[in-house]
């Protein structure tokens, strides 16, 4: 599922790749609701941590403080589902990947010290916040036990109105202890300089962007905030593929499954930072808290390279702290002030990949930046559709803009890429927008054909045919008491599959994340939308695993 993982691309890790992916001598705390030990994409990715959750009555596990940081989940009741929150963090930290399954992590290399803090409803204290911190850092704590290695990076990513002495004093003690503290800034749309432990002296907090390099509409602000990251955003699609701009990684069910899912907010945005963090640690172990201060704020004496890519006003702001963080060029940096020469060569990067203009925006810019060494030469830069134009078609570093011509065009979706030659290889981007009103709500896109299909092959078990005159209703008789995926899609072109670049299409309740309909009985009111899609939008089946990555995507057919 690498690929719908446009939150990696947005900071540069492709490119960061080329240099290193971590090392397992570095170790990232994830201090949080615990961590599903047992997921396939973490497996041999953790060192040992502890549950320091000291509540019997929350602990969801029937005791308190005890050394097994599984997460039995956190749900309160009531039909709500737990959130298995601290295992996507650990995903995003260092998920395995290459392993032809699942999604990739941004230190794969590096190791998670799992440390549970929150029970049910993700309730904690401060106190046991505090407990796990110095634990993370070799320091004294209840557990009466100290790991055999320190972690190198600690991830909060929790928070809430207050503070108190006991938690901003393990903070104190566990950076200078060398550990490099992360927090997220909070997703309450306000001053973030109320929430802790990001407000607390000393710690790298984290506001969240959206995939258009925005403030995420959630994501609070304020003198607090140091740096930027990809949160998501589930209620956007920026780029037009059909799928929430969330972002991936991996959870567990209520059930047992191991599963993947998207998820938005500052809790998202901070293990990004904490795994590029990683990956400069594994360059210069010996980087501490202060020297990732100093490079943040571009004030290192021993280096003039900048590890984020400015964003709002220039400086700091209350936003995005200084930036965005930009995961090659703070790893050349933490390189280069261990008194190490960097390569010379240059490498090319291209910043955003996917534009989607939509039927009204006529233009957009993109930036090329050099994020190696030398200087970056851009021999080229050519479209491949008539109807996208590119200033300049040559150059450096610096603001592309792509221009698109409706004119003459026929009412649809259209798809096309821009690729720039360079130096040091090339970069293409994809180029998104519509033609007309081509997007329906309550109208008639014409006959749709409604699958139920098998939840892992997606191969079709009954169909209905439906359209406008019967207001796309729908209904299966005789079906088999078993577990299904509800899809629906035209196929104007007759090609017996109802998932085309054009077509109109949907799943229940959302074609992001159908869920599996466990089908005993009578089942009526499913409602869902279908509409047309700017490209092919291929249901990711996130509950699957040992899915090769180089496997075809599965296509609906439907029956005849």
């Amino acid at each position: 599922f690498y690929g719908y993982q446009w939150h990696y691309r947005l900071i540069g890790l492709p490119e960061a790749w080329n240099t290193t992916t971590g090392s397992s001598s570095v170790i990232v705390a994830v201090i949080d609701t615990g961590v599903a030990l047992g997921h396939p994409d973490l497996a041999g990715q953790m060192v040992a941590g502890y549950d320091f959750v000291s509540s019997v009555t929350t602990s969801m596990d029937g005791n308190g403080i005890d050394p097994d940081p599984d997460d039995p989940g956190d749900s309160p009741g009531y039909g709500i589902s737990s959130s298995f929150h601290g295992t996507h963090v650990a995903g995003t930290v260092a998920a395995r990947t290459n392993n032809t399954t699942g999604v990739a992590g941004v230190a794969w290399n590096a190791r998670i010290m799992p440390l549970r803090v929150l029970g049910r409803a993700g309730e904690g204290t401060d106190y046991d916040i505090a407990q796990a911190v110095r634990y993370a850092a070799g320091l004294s704590n209840d557990s009466g036990t100290l790991p055999a290695q320190r972690a190198d990076v600690i991830n909060m990513s929790l928070g809430g109105p207050g503070s108190s002495s006991v938690l901003a004093n393990a903070v104190v003690a566990a950076r200078q202890a060398g550990a490099i503290i992360v927090t997220a800034a909070g997703n309450e749309s306000t001053s973030a300089d109320n929430s802790f432990p990001g407000a607390i002296t000393g710690v790298v907090n984290v506001s969240a962007v959206d995939q258009a390099r925005s403030l995420a509409p959630y994501s609070n602000f304020g003198s607090t905030v140091a740096v930027c990251a990809p949160g998501g955003d589930l209620n956007a699609d920026r780029d037009g593929d059909g799928l929430s701009d969330g972002v991936l990684s991996t959870i567990k069910k209520d059930d047992g499954r191991y599963n993947y899912a998207f998820y938005d907010g500052t809790s998202m945005a901070c293990p990004h930072v904490a795994g590029v963090v990683a990956l400069m640690k594994t360059v210069n172990p010996a980087m501490t808290p202060a020297d990732f201060d100093q490079l943040l704020a571009g004030t290192h004496a021993e280096t003039s390279v900048r590890i984020v890519d400015d964003l709002g006003i220039s400086g700091r702001d209350t936003y995005f702290g200084y930036g965005l963080i930009n995961a090659p060029n703070a790893i050349r940096a933490a390189s280069e002030i261990t008194g190490s020469t960097a390569s010379d060569e240059p490498v090319l990067r291209v910043v955003p990949q996917d534009i989607s203009l939509g039927s009204i925006l006529t233009s957009a810019s993109v930036t090329v930046s050099n994020v190696g060494g030398g200087t970056l030469s851009v021999t080229s830069v050519t479209a491949n559709k008539t109807w996208i134009s590119v200033s300049p078609t040559s150059g450096g570093e610096g603001t592309y803009g792509i221009t698109v011509d409706r004119t003459g065009l026929a009412d649809g979706v259209y798809s096309g890429s821009v690729t720039f030659v360079s130096n040091d290889g090339d970069a293409t981007i994809t180029v998104r927008m519509t033609v007309g009103s081509v997007t329906t709500t309550g109208g008639d896109v014409g006959t749709v054909y409604v699958l139920l299909v098998d939840p892992s092959t997606l191969e079709a078990y009954a169909q209905d045919e439906t359209d406008a005159s019967r207001n796309y209703q729908f209904s299966f008789d005789d079906v088999y008491a078993d577990e299904y995926r509800l899809y629906a899609g035209s196929d104007l072109n007759d090609d017996g599959y109802i998932d085309d670049e054009g077509e109109a299409f949907g799943g229940y309740p959302v074609v992001s994340q159908t869920e599996i309909l466990d089908i005993a009985a009578d089942l009526d009111g499913l409602s869902f939308s279908v509409n047309y899609r700017i490209n092919i939008q291929k249901p990711t089946l996130l509950g699957a695993i040992n899915v090769p990555a180089d496997a075809p995507a599965p296509r609906l057919k439907r029956l005849r």
